[in-house]
């Protein structure tokens, strides 16, 4: 099972929107980054129930971005903000406009 940029951006985002048990499961993997059997032995459950639980929330987080698109919009503002950043490269003001949207993300 390969971990995907894409799927930790949805968890940063939608995590709250999950179960305690999922939410827990999904840190372990991947922001502690252990595998399947540590963490099936972390929680006591059984590996291939870790497994199911991964493929389920990836499945609900997808679905959540689908019906929200908070990750599709961070992505395009931060775009935007990265183009607007090169044609106002030299006014103090724009560029410390520019940083406060970027710390608001």
């Amino acid at each position: 099972m390969a971990k995907s940029l894409d799927h930790t951006i949805l968890f940063d985002i939608y995590a709250p929107l999950l179960t305690e048990k999922q939410r827990d499961t999904l840190d372990l993997y991947y922001n502690e980054d252990l595998s399947l059997g540590e963490i099936a032995e972390s929680t006591g459950i059984t590996r291939q129930a870790v497994m199911g639980c991964i493929h389920k929330c990836e499945q609900r987080l997808e679905e959540l971005e689908e019906i929200m698109g908070l990750a599709d919009r961070f992505r395009k503002i931060s775009e935007q903000l990265d183009t607007l950043e090169g044609f106002t490269y030299t006014d103090p003001v724009a560029l410390d406009i520019i940083e406060t949207i970027r710390e608001l993300l």
